[in-house]
């Protein structure tokens, strides 16, 4: 899973390497038309977050119609979520651009990125939900595989289409979107093939979870919403706080876009552990395993999360050394930017890497709807009102805007520990 995580996110890493060989004017662009996809890429997200421990627990009870139940539902909602979010990409993306970037250059280019790489949006939608329904369980290595198959082919029509090689047309920016469109078809076709070998079966499971599909769909979004609102408020918070990042100097901008798919990067190897701890634990409750090893269980996913953000540390340590190399395209106040933010780097994954392990453990039992108060009132109470202040009102630099993600974790961290420790969560008690 880490490593189908990174990437994922690595996909976006290597899109913007590639396009700032164009200049900050191109990445830039590329920042902003992010953002704006990244709300409806987020919210699919989110509901295939909540499919993924929903999928765990039915697996967990071996249960084949908890399963049909939960891979039908949950293909429903995310086509559903992203068709909409598509809607309103095409209906208000472009006058959002406009608003929003720097200058009209910047937003032209966005503007071209945004309109190819809509088609991904549809690709993500079945994608990231069959991902999820293969994870929860336990087939981990298919979505990695459909990843290995479909970055290099990314990264390699990417580059053609950027830069017009043999023979096609310069595309420019806009050849990164098409890029990750061509990627996106290879990935969903591969993950079609796989789920009809592992879940073809289901298709002969008679009946539901509950006495119809529609009750069934109630059910699983019931269920799916607390914890979709959690990863859909963060991704929209995220989102909200690029676009305020669009207001820094060129330079700032193109250094926070630069950092931020680097943070994911290399956080994918905490944020993994810790997703993959829920969904274990979310199949132990479903097994009705004793405390005691639940105990065992947390303890040790404990441990590895503390040595994950060592490793992430580490990780972003070798990148803002390595930004006079990785970016030697860019200019150097840029790259300078980039080596001021490594203080706050280093003690990110720490509070950030714990905090998600108790977040992902209080999920899997059941307990949504205060993962969900937390996270919420964290984001839109201090991150995003902080983040608009210190750029739009204080006009402080770079370095302190990306300060605020470690304040937001150490606000967090009492609640959420104080949560896990009273125990509660181990005698949750999964229904359908």
């Amino acid at each position: 899973m880490t490593i189908k995580a990174i990437f994922l996110h690595g996909t976006v890493v290597i899109d913007a390497y590639l396009v700032a060989a164009l200049g900050e004017t191109s990445l830039a662009a590329v920042g902003l038309a992010a953002a704006i996809a990244g709300f409806v890429l987020g919210a699919i997200q989110a509901f295939s977050g909540a499919m993924q421990i929903r999928t765990a627990q039915a697996f967990g009870a071996s249960d084949p119609v908890f399963l049909k139940s939960a891979l039908a539902a949950g293909m429903a909602i995310s086509l559903t979520v992203g068709l909409v979010g598509l809607i309103l990409v095409l209906a208000f993306g472009g006058s959002i651009i406009i608003a929003m970037a720097p200058s009209t250059e910047v937003a032209g280019l966005a503007q071209e990125y945004l309109a190819v790489f809509c088609l991904v949006i549809l690709g993500e939608a079945i994608g990231q939900c069959i991902s999820s329904y293969l994870n929860g369980c336990g087939e981990t290595k298919l979505p990695l595989y459909s990843l290995c198959l479909s970055v290099p082919i990314n990264v390699v029509s990417s580059v053609v289409l950027i830069h017009g090689y043999w023979g096609l047309p310069a595309f420019g920016v806009a050849g990164a979107a098409m890029g990750s469109v061509i990627a996106v078809v290879v990935q969903v076709a591969f993950l079609l093939h796989r789920l009809v070998r592992v879940a073809g079966h289901l298709r002969h499971v008679p009946g539901w979870r509950q006495p119809s599909f529609l009750q069934s769909l109630n059910r699983h979004l019931g269920f799916s919403l607390p914890i979709a609102a959690t990863f859909l408020s963060a991704a929209v918070s995220t989102q909200v706080c690029a676009l305020i990042y669009a207001k820094l100097s060129l330079n700032e901008f193109a250094a926070m876009t630069l950092i931020g798919p680097w943070i994911n990067v290399t956080g994918t190897v905490g944020m993994q552990w810790a997703v993959a701890a829920g969904i274990i634990v979310a199949q132990l409750l479903g097994q009705k395993e004793q405390e005691q090893v639940l105990d065992r269980f947390l303890a040790s996913a404990w441990r590895g999360a503390f040595i994950a953000s060592f490793g992430v540390a580490l990780l972003l340590l070798a990148v803002c050394l390595s930004a006079n190399a990785l970016y030697g395209d860019l200019s150097a106040e840029t790259r300078s930017i980039v080596l001021a933010f490594l203080p706050i780097l280093l003690i990110l994954p720490f509070p950030k890497g714990s905090n998600a392990i108790c977040g992902n453990t209080l999920r899997a039992s059941g307990d949504t709807i205060y993962v969900m108060n937390l996270f919420v009132a964290a984001q839109w109470l201090f991150r995003v009102p902080a983040t608009a202040l210190a750029v739009l009102y204080f006009d402080v630099g770079a370095v302190w805007v990306l300060s605020i993600q470690l304040w937001e974790e150490v606000l967090k961290f009492p609640a959420f520990h104080r949560r896990l420790l009273t125990g509660n969560w181990k005698k949750s008690v999964i229904s359908g």
